[in-house]
């Protein structure tokens, strides 16, 4: 794993840097987590276990814990 690197939550690979999505591939993942939750670790790409109820979702990572909205 390179050191320092944030993960899309979406699709689980690696921003080229900037504070923002590098590509389009990005911008459509983007797109897809203002609608649903997360399904990778942003800072270290793991699958994460999502629980989507009525009222919202959590996320958890298995070295970083529970990530809610």
């Amino acid at each position: 794993m390179i050191p320092n690197t944030t993960f899309c939550g979406h699709c689980g690979e690696a921003y080229d840097g900037g504070d923002g999505p590098p590509s389009y591939a990005h911008h459509a993942c983007g797109e897809r987590l203002a609608m649903e939750p997360p399904r990778y670790c942003t800072a270290c790409r793991r699958r994460m276990k999502v629980q989507v109820t009525p009222l919202g979702w959590s996320a958890e990572c298995s070295r970083h814990g529970v990530l809610v909205p």
